[in-house]
């Protein structure tokens, strides 16, 4: 696994000892635990320099070639590398790298391609709708008009007939297709025909898949999708931050709405490091990390179906696993303050179609990313469904046998 050499915070601990003792900390928790935040993976040691660079002293308003501030000449190359290496990762006319995560994304979006009180259709927040797909208490809910599809009641898949009525009905300015807990591939091409019906635009958000769509392993937007937007995080295993990427009939559109439209100076160590992601996106040791990832998640699935827990949506074809303990009596509320305990972080998940009171959730999500960079493989998602199958059936009771396994795992993968 990665290697961080030691003393690699000996410049911090000189000048400030207690962020570095914070930062070993986070440093040794990460190691100790079993991460399945579907959202956070680990980068290289050559994403962590590039974010640690001198590149964070400049200021670089605009874009290469044509900026605010002078002696940009090296954040133009950094940029340029950036952004021809993302065009080539996801075979795009256009892209833009200077978000600085997934939301300010689908605002660029929003203000490129709408006006204030436009409809918007997206999938129901209560089912997987990142917030900036219209949560009220989001500048997405706050200044469009939202409309929801929701899935498939007996598949809990995306079910294009409801899709259709729901654009017909609504006459969306924009449809968006992805969510954050959603885990099956998507047909962007029925998307794109029910776009053109109503005379919409199409916006693809694959922050959540964007690794895997770049190794091989799911469907691509891009041929489809007037906008596609992703984090850089996640699946393709890089920096905090986000990317968009159109036809070249949009690139004005997007790049005046990412700048000066909808944010400041951008973060150019941070677009240096994006860099350095895309350019380990297109090895081969990449494409086969991604296929271990989607093997990964469906061993784990399995394992937990033949433990006789209930999959959500059937099964999956991306990183993640959504998985219903209302079932079998537990809350995911309860499953998580136990697990986490036990050094396993997964996430509560709403079930496409409860009714558990606000704040309960019937489900966990668990996302695979981490443990396959950590170099896990099925044998491994076998123990950790073991993990997960004990907590469900026995509690508290399991927990010691939970942590020991745990400790088993870390210290076979090493991280850092």
């Amino acid at each position: 696994m990665y290697a961080l050499p030691e003393g690699y915070f000996d410049e911090v601990a000189w000048t400030d000892p207690e962020i570095a003792r914070i930062l070993q900390g986070e440093r040794r928790r990460q190691h100790e635990s079993l991460e399945l935040n579907s959202g956070e993976n680990y980068v290289s040691p050559a994403v962590l320099k590039a974010l640690g660079s001198p590149m964070t002293n400049k200021y670089a308003s605009g874009y290469p070639g044509r900026r605010n501030f002078p002696a940009c000449q090296y954040m133009d190359m950094a940029e340029n590398l950036a952004i021809d290496r993302l065009k080539a990762l996801f075979g795009a006319d256009h892209a833009n790298v200077q978000s600085n995560c997934g939301g300010d994304t689908n605002m660029a979006v929003y203000y490129a391609a709408l006006q204030p009180g436009d409809t918007v259709l997206g999938p129901s927040l209560r089912q997987g709708g990142h917030m900036s797909h219209g949560n009220p208490r989001n500048f997405s809910g706050r200044f469009y008009a939202y409309a929801e599809y929701e899935l498939g009641r007996q598949t809990e898949q995306l079910d294009f007939d409801i899709i259709r009525d729901a654009a017909r009905e609504h006459r969306p300015k924009l449809i968006l297709a992805g969510s954050t807990y959603y885990p099956r591939d998507i047909d962007y091409r029925r998307f794109r025909e029910i776009a053109d019906e109503v005379g919409a635009y199409f916006l693809a958000d694959i922050a959540q898949f964007a690794g895997l769509i770049a190794g091989g392993q799911m469907n691509s937007p891009v041929p489809y999708a007037d906008f596609v937007t992703g984090s850089t995080h996640k699946t393709l295993r890089g920096p905090r931050g986000g990317f968009i990427l159109c036809p070249a009939r949009h690139a004005r559109l997007i790049d005046e709405a990412a700048w000066p439209g909808t944010q400041g100076g951008p973060q150019m160590h941070t677009i240096a490091a994006k860099a350095v992601c895309f350019k380990e996106a297109m090895q081969p040791p990449f494409r086969a990390y991604q296929a271990q990832l989607a093997a990964n998640a469906r061993a784990f699935a399995a394992a937990m179906q033949e433990g006789g827990v209930r999959i959500a949506s059937g099964g999956t074809d991306s990183h993640h696993v959504n998985f219903d303990v209302a079932e079998k009596g537990r809350t995911g509320n309860e499953m998580c303050e136990l697990l986490n305990g036990c050094n396993i972080h997964p996430s509560r998940y709403p079930l496409p179609f409860e009714t558990l009171p606000a704040g309960q959730f019937g489900g966990l999500r668990a996302g695979l990313s981490c443990l396959t960079t950590r170099g896990m493989r099925e044998a491994q998602m076998q123990a950790l469904a073991r993990c997960f199958l004990d907590a469900i059936h026995e509690g508290a009771a399991a927990a010691g046998r939970i942590r020991r396994r745990v400790t088993e795992l870390t210290e076979a993968f090493p991280l850092y």
